[in-house]
C-alpha cells in the first residue's frame, strides 16, 4: 500500500538555518512547512558575521545582493585605553580573485539575514508558521506523525530540527548534547543607538571599571551592537533606563533607543547524532559555539544547504545511505569549528590582542568533505582539487552569457565539466536519471568559439584554478562541492558515482 504523506519534509525553526533548508527544498519541488515557537521573526543583531562561503550560498539562492546592500565591511577596532583610541585591523581585507568572488566577513545584523530569507521563502510561496512549535513526535519506518502545539498532527516523510540550542526535536530524540555551558561567563548584549560615538570603529574598552565593554556599528543605520562582560555573580538589569546608566558609568556615553538585550551564556557542545531514521539536527540544535570568530549562524546555514539536496535526491529515489553522509560530512567540520571558536574566545578571556585576528580558516573556503563517504581517500585528484573540495568559482563564457562558473552552479542541479576531447566525447554516453535534480554537462573549451552547451575558458585561467593537466570529467554537486573527478575508465567510474547520489536510472 502506497504511505500518505500530507508534506516531504516538516522543519521547526525559521531561523537561518531553517530558513536556508526550506528555500533549498522549496526550489526542488518538494512540499515542506516551516513552523517556528516565536510569535514572529527574530528582532535582535545576535549573529552578525556571514563569512565568504555563506555569501556563495546566498549568491546561488540569488539573494547576495540583497545581502550586499543591507549589510556592509567590518570595521577597524578602536581600543580605548585610557584617553587614547588605538586603530586595530582585526581582519585582512581580501581583495576578490577568480576563484573566490566574496573574500570578506560581511556584516549584516541577524534580523537582517533572517528577513532577507524570509522574503525569498514569501518568492517562492511558503508562509512561516508562527507561534507553532513541535510538542511531539512518532517514527515507524515510513517517515514522521508530529504534534504541534496548536494540536495539529503533521505526517511527513522527514522532520528537520533547526530549533535552536534548546531544541525541542534534539530533547525528544534523546541523543546527547556533549559539551559545557558555564553559567558564571555571560555577557550582556544590547541594540541600540549611542550619542557622540564614532560609527568608523568597532570600539572595545578592554578594562573599563573592571569589565570589558565593545560597541559595533551596524550598518545603515543608527543603531549598535553593545557587548558588556558581567562578572560572575551579577544579576543584570534589562530596563532601558538602568542599561543606560551602567553603560554611561563604564564609558561616559549616552545609549538610548535600545530596542533589543540579551545576556549570552558561552555554550560549547555538539550533538552525538546528527539523524536518527527519518529525524535530522541542523544548526545551532546540532552544536552551539562562542561567538567568537562569526562561526555559529554560517555553519548552521551549511548544514542545511548539505541537508537540502540529500533529501530530494532520497526523496526522489536515491539510496537513503545518501541521508547518512549529512552526520558524516558536517559533525567534523562542526567540530573543528567548535575548536576554532572556543580558542578565540578563550583568548578574547585572557585579553589578548591576537585573539581578535581573523583569518583564513574563519572564512570557511578551505574547508573540505575530503575523505568522507562521498569523497574517499583514493579517488583521484587533479593539481589543486580534491574529490570534497569546494568547486571554485571561475571567469568563462558561457550559455545565456553566463561570464563565472558561478552563474553555471547556480540552481538546484549536478554541473558535469569536461576537459579535454576525450571527455567532450563521451559526454551523450553518460546516463542520468530523469527524476531527482537535473545534471547539466558543460564541454570546456579554450580558444575561439562557443555553442550553446559550452563553456569558453577564454583566459586560460578555469583549467588552471582547476588543476586540469589531463583529459578530466569533475562533477560539482548541488552544494558547491566537487563530487567525482574521473580520468579513465569514464562509463564505469561516472555509474559508480551515479550510483551512490541519484535514483535508479530507468530502462
Amino acid at each position: 500500500m502506497q504511505e500518505h504523506y500530507e508534506i516531504d519534509v516538516l522543519i521547526a525553526g525559521a531561523g537561518p538555518t531553517g530558513s536556508t533548508l526550506a528555500a533549498d527544498l522549496l526550489r526542488r519541488g518538494l512540499r515542506i512547512r516551516v513552523v517556528d515557537k516565536a510569535p514572529h521573526a527574530f528582532k535582535g543583531s545576535r549573529a552578525k558575521g556571514v563569512q565568504p562561503r555563506t555569501q556563495e550560498i546566498f549568491e546561488d539562492f540569488g539573494i547576495m545582493g540583497e545581502a550586499s546592500a543591507e549589510g556592509g565591511p567590518y570595521p577597524l577596532a578602536g581600543l580605548h585605553l585610557g584617553p587614547i583610541t588605538v586603530p586595530w585591523r582585526m581582519q585582512q581585507r581580501n581583495k576578490p580573485t577568480p576563484s573566490e568572488p566574496y573574500p570578506n566577513i560581511l556584516l549584516l545584523p541577524q534580523s537582517r539575514t533572517d528577513a532577507i530569507l524570509h522574503r525569498l521563502l514569501d518568492r517562492l510561496g511558503l508562509r512561516i508558521e508562527f507561534d507553532a512549535s513541535v510538542e511531539g513526535f512518532e517514527q515507524d519506518s515510513f517517515g514522521v506523525t508530529t504534534t504541534l502545539s496548536t494540536g495539529e498532527k503533521i505526517r511527513s516523510r522527514y522532520l528537520v530540527g533547526a530549533d535552536g540550542g534548546s531544541s525541542t526535536v534534539r530533547k525528544a530524540l534523546g541523543t546527547r548534547f556533549v559539551g559545557k555551558t558555564d553559567n558564571s561567563d555571560r555577557t550582556l548584549i544590547i541594540d541600540g543607538a549611542i550619542d557622540g560615538l564614532s560609527r568608523n570603529r568597532w570600539h572595545m574598552w578592554p578594562r573599563t571599571h573592571g569589565k570589558s565593554v565593545g560597541a559595533c556599528p551596524l550598518p545603515h543605520s543608527e543603531q549598535f551592537q553593545v557587548m558588556i562582560r558581567l562578572k560572575p555573580d551579577e544579576i543584570p538589569d534589562l530596563e532601558e533606563a538602568a542599561l543606560a546608566d551602567q553603560f554611561h558609568r563604564l564609558t561616559g556615553l549616552r545609549l538610548r533607543n535600545i530596542t533589543w538585550t540579551s545576556v549570552f551564556r558561552p555554550n560549547v557542545r555538539l550533538v552525538e547524532h546528527y539523524r536518527l531514521d527519518n529525524v535530522f539536527l541542523a544548526g545551532d540544535a546540532a552544536h552551539v559555539h562562542t561567538p567568537a570568530g562569526a562561526q555559529g549562524l554560517n555553519t548552521g546555514v551549511q548544514d542545511a544547504y548539505n541537508l537540502g539536496w540529500k533529501l530530494g535526491q532520497v526523496i526522489a529515489g536515491a539510496p537513503d545511505g545518501l541521508l547518512d553522509s549529512y552526520e558524516s560530512e558536517r559533525q567534523p567540520i562542526a567540530a573543528r569549528v567548535l575548536g576554532k571558536s572556543s580558542e578565540l574566545y578563550s583568548g578574547m578571556d585572557k585579553q589578548r590582542l591576537s585573539s581578535l585576528k581573523r583569518g583564513d580558516e574563519e572564512r570557511q573556503l578551505g574547508l573540505s568533505y575530503r575523505g568522507g563517504p562521498l569523497a574517499q581517500a583514493d579517488t583521484s585528484t587533479t593539481k589543486t582539487l580534491h574529490v570534497g573540495d569546494r568547486a571554485p568559482d571561475a571567469h568563462c563564457m558561457g550559455p545565456g552569457g553566463a561570464r563565472r562558473l558561478f552563474d553555471v552552479f547556480q540552481g538546484p542541479h549536478f554541473t558535469l565539466l569536461a576537459f579535454g576531447v576525450s571527455a567532450a566525447k563521451v559526454l551523450p554516453e553518460l546516463t542520468w536519471p530523469t527524476s531527482g535534480a537535473e545534471l547539466r554537462r558543460y564541454p570546456v573549451i579554450i580558444g575561439n568559439g562557443v555553442d550553446d552547451n559550452s563553456l569558453n575558458d577564454t583566459t586560460g585561467k578555469l583549467t588552471s584554478i582547476y588543476g586540469i593537466t589531463c583529459d578530466t570529467l569533475v562533477m560539482i554537486r548541488p552544494d558547491g562541492y566537487i563530487g567525482s573527478i574521473i580520468t579513465s575508465d569514464w562509463i564505469e567510474a561516472f555509474d559508480s558515482v551515479a550510483r551512490t547520489i541519484a535514483p535508479p536510472r530507468s530502462n
